[in-house]
């Protein structure tokens, strides 16, 4: 199997699973769970993610494991890379609101995930700035 077959693979099962899932920090249906559950369908281990069930339980339990934000936990596991070089099921992260950024899979020029304004499942968006860093996977 091609690896462009592989990854649009699992990149259709991960929005399977995201598409109608709200967003919910008590739900542990976040941006991260996501990724993690991601980047389980493209074959990597990543770690368990910290129990926590609001936002600022996530910055205490990203504190803890001693990363300053969501790009550098990626850049202890994955490569990084150009945005303009991602391929169908990257990850990247956007810049978001109230002190959090956005984690988002690469769909072929959409990127997937989860909008501040519906939370009610993950979506196609619209990255209006450059994202914060892309990571191969």
């Amino acid at each position: 199997m091609s690896d462009l077959i592989r990854r649009a693979d699992a990149t259709r099962k991960t929005l399977a699973k995201y598409r109608r899932r709200a967003f919910d920090w008590r739900g542990r249906s976040t941006c991260i769970h996501l990724a993690r559950y991601h980047l389980r369908n493209m074959g990597h281990t990543p770690p368990p993610v910290p129990d926590f069930r609001s936002a600022l339980g996530a910055r205490r339990a990203l504190d803890r494991l001693g990363f300053a934000d969501l790009a550098a936990l990626f850049d202890s596991m994955l490569p990084r890379i150009a945005p303009a070089a991602m391929l169908v099921g990257d990850l990247a992260v956007l810049q978001g609101d109230e002190g959090f950024d956005s984690i988002v899979v690469s769909a072929g020029g959409k990127l997937l995930g989860y909008h501040a304004d519906d939370g009610s499942g993950i979506k196609p968006l619209m990255a209006l700035e450059m994202p914060v860093g892309a990571w191969r996977l």
